[in-house]
């Protein structure tokens, strides 16, 4: 207990973290018909949570340098689970995408502090072997979360995804107060409470002009007071950090060539490896007719391939360059994004099957190697600031990819259907449609979205992975255990 305490108490927050990313694409359509949620209602369910991350990773884990990492992770773990048990009771969509944010505040406190508290707890040979142990909990996450979530939803119903939280959560908050040490960050760091209201402003509006530019129009007034607020946040932000004596993002990291295009890449990862799950596992259980397990299977080649990979490159492509694994994998799964465009009426689950292991491939290259390409791009002294601001930057990627993707294939689900069935549709309402439309214009409609969001997502990976390989030449390498040792590079993560 004295000695793997401390990792286990980290990788059940961890797991249960990262389960919590991928478990819900599933329940999805479940959720949609038991609490009558449209298809926005079902995006903020996904964008809650990964904005609630992306905008108070960097402030939170500054708050714990300060206040206590163990502190705040067992904060951070405490919310979660009343966040969780509240989803679980949710009595409709609005309660739910609430309990969904605050579970991602709670999620950026165990995100911000789960590497320093393994870095305090092992030296030497056991901290690789504590990182190894981490990261295959976060593959093994990515890769039961579909299949764990078919399975819950299908048994006991979509709660449960929610409920299975509690009895992990009580054991991560009893083994973490037993077994894991306090450590703090360096006195002189400060909590930069503007930047992070700044960024939130700057995250939410975008987030939320993308999800009502599907049904108000990118033209409306409405969407347009969105973007003019998302910009103002975003001006507002620059100016704070440009002024701070403690930035919680130091602007000037962007002027670094390769820095910019790991942060680039970072954000184009996540939303076109991730960003069309939703609608692929929408379109499996609702037009197709699968049960929630088999869509979730249907998912895993793509989970599988990543895991793989990632646990077979970690050996086999040690010494390469981060620019031709991030490169290379946004180059893959962008090709694998355009392998899936090729749905019609009559298509089947195994249509997909190709362009989910070659995005899998991708996911398991390009990954692991974001952080570390970040920490290699920057002085030492900004090691913490890097690490973050990818996952950040992965987390907003996501949920800004759900909500372009999802305007994408309501957009040109439009050619044949109207506004208001086109959104029926994505959002699981096939079944209210069947009685007024025949089954082929269904199918032509949604397989038509599906294609075109990933062409969009396809293209924007290839693009990024080109310029990724122009920009990120950094040749300094960092290893696992070193970036470990940077303060603060506690955001380094596997998955979404």
């Amino acid at each position: 207990m004295r000695k793997w305490g401390p990792l286990t108490a980290v990788c059940l927050g961890t797991f249960m973290l990262l389960l919590d990313v991928t478990i819900a694409i599933v329940a999805l359509p479940d959720m949609a018909r038991a609490l009558d949620a449209s298809l926005s209602d079902l995006q903020w369910v996904i964008d809650g949570y990964a904005l609630a991350l992306a905008a108070l990773l960097l402030g939170i884990g500054a708050a714990a340098d300060i206040l206590g990492r163990k502190r705040v992770h067992l904060a951070g773990v405490a919310l979660f689970a009343l966040a969780s048990l509240a989803c679980g009771l949710a009595t409709g969509p609005g309660m739910l995408v609430a309990a969904r944010a605050c579970q991602g505040l709670g999620g950026a406190a165990m995100f911000a502090t789960t590497l320093p508290l393994l870095a305090s707890a092992y030296q030497g040979k056991d901290r690789s072997v504590a990182l190894g142990v981490w990261g295959a909990v976060n593959g093994a996450a990515a890769a039961l979360g579909p299949v764990l979530g078919g399975l819950l939803t299908q048994g006991p119903g979509w709660r449960w995804i929610f409920f299975v939280n509690l009895p992990v959560s009580v054991a991560a908050v009893w083994l973490t107060t037993v077994a894991v040490p306090e450590s703090r960050g360096p006195r002189e760091r400060r909590i930069d409470w503007p930047g992070t209201a700044a960024f939130a402003v700057f995250a939410g509006f975008a987030t939320f002009g993308a999800v009502r530019a599907g049904e108000a129009g990118w033209l409306s007034g409405e969407t347009a007071l969105s973007a003019a607020l998302a910009l103002a946040g975003l001006i507002a932000f620059v100016l704070i950090e440009r002024r701070s004596d403690h930035p919680m993002f130091d602007i000037g990291l962007l002027r670094t060539p390769a820095f910019l295009g790991v942060s680039l890449a970072a954000f184009v990862f996540n939303a076109t490896a991730f960003g069309l799950l939703p609608y692929t596992s929408i379109w499996l259980q609702t037009v197709l007719g699968m049960s929630p397990m088999r869509g979730g299977l249907v998912l895993l080649p793509l989970s599988a391939a990543s895991f793989l990979v990632a646990a077979a490159g970690g050996r086999l492509l040690h010494g390469v360059p981060a620019r031709f694994t991030i490169g290379g994998g946004l180059v893959l799964i962008g090709a694998g994004c355009l392998l899936q465009a090729v749905l019609d009426s009559g298509s089947s689950w195994q249509a997909l099957v190709p362009g989910l292991i070659a995005v899998g491939v991708g996911t398991g290259l390009a990954s692991p190697s974001l952080a570390g390409a970040a920490l290699a791009a920057v002085p030492p002294e900004r090691a913490g600031m890097a690490g973050g601001s990818v996952n950040a930057f992965r987390q907003l990627g996501y949920a800004l990819g759900v909500a372009l993707l999802g305007t994408a294939v309501t957009s040109r689900m439009q050619d044949s259907l109207s506004a208001e069935q086109a959104h029926a549709l994505a959002g699981g309402g096939a079944h209210a449609l069947r009685g007024a439309l025949p089954e082929g214009t269904l199918r032509h409609a949604f397989a038509s979205g599906l294609n075109t969001a990933a062409v969009f997502a396809g293209v924007a990976g290839i693009v990024t992975g080109v310029v990724v390989l122009a920009l990120v030449r950094d040749p300094r390498q960092v290893g696992p255990d070193e970036t470990i040792k940077n303060e603060g590079a506690r955001d380094v993560v596997h998955r979404p």
